[in-house]
Order: C-alpha cells, then sequence, then structure tokens
C-alpha cells in the first residue's frame, strides 16, 4: 500500500501543477483583457468584465493548485493532516471531469484502505514508517 500512497502524492503533485499552470495562464488573458478595456474607444465594460472573471477563475485554480500541491506533499510524508486535505479535496475533484474524477476516486480507494489508515497513524512499527 506504500507504493500507492507514494503515486497518490505525486498525483496530487502533478494536479496541483496543473491548476497552478492553468491559473497563471488566466491571469495572462485577465491582463490581456483589461488592456483591450483600457484602449477600446467604444464600450469597455464587456473587456473589463471578462478581465474579472478571468481574475476570480484565475485565483480559485490558483488557490484549488496550492491546496493540492500541498496536500501531496503532505500524503508523501505520511502526514495525517494531508490525509485530510487530501480527502476533502478530492470531493471538490470529483466534478472536474475526468481527470478530477480519476483522481477522486483513486484518492479515496488508497486513503480510505485500513493498510494506509495505519501508515498515517504510525501504527505500523516505526522500522517501516521511515520515510526520507
Amino acid at each position: 500500500m506504500r507504493s500507492h500512497v507514494d503515486l497518490l502524492g505525486l498525483l496530487h503533485l502533478v494536479w496541483g501543477g496543473i491548476g497552478l499552470l492553468l491559473a497563471a495562464s488566466l491571469l495572462l488573458l485577465a491582463a490581456g483583457a483589461a488592456a483591450i478595456a483600457r484602449t477600446t474607444s467604444g464600450d469597455p465594460l464587456t473587456a473589463g468584465a471578462t478581465a474579472l472573471l478571468f481574475v476570480v477563475f484565475g485565483a480559485a485554480l490558483a488557490l484549488g493548485g496550492c491546496a493540492n500541491a500541498w496536500s501531496g506533499r503532505a500524503v508523501r510524508r505520511y502526514r495525517p493532516h494531508g490525509r485530510t486535505l487530501a480527502l476533502l479535496l478530492s470531493v471538490m475533484n470529483l466534478f472536474v471531469l475526468p481527470f478530477g474524477t480519476a483522481l477522486a476516486i483513486y484518492t479515496f480507494w488508497v486513503l480510505l484502505n485500513n493498510d494506509a489508515r495505519a501508515l498515517f497513524e504510525g501504527t505500523l512499527g516505526s522500522d517501516r514508517l521511515v520515510r526520507p
């Protein structure tokens, strides 16, 4: 089960990185929309509203990406709060089709297993729990 937990942590790190890349691209699009709003001689309201929406969704993606990356790092270190956060984030990832759903199902399968739970609670003995 240890290999599944390590893979799950890595997948959460990658998923968080993808979220951060998407957030950066949306923030760049927001800057472009804001520039259009400033230079348009007509009604800049539409471009301004678009820029605002890009910023809101970019900030949400950045927050989710950071949370997923942080939980992935904590899961790889067998921290109990990382397990809890990964399970909570997986509920939200269920609605991100198809990759978020697959990650959420795999997260539930791995982290709700009794062997994985024992890894995070530290009941397997100190010789198996050593982590670099």
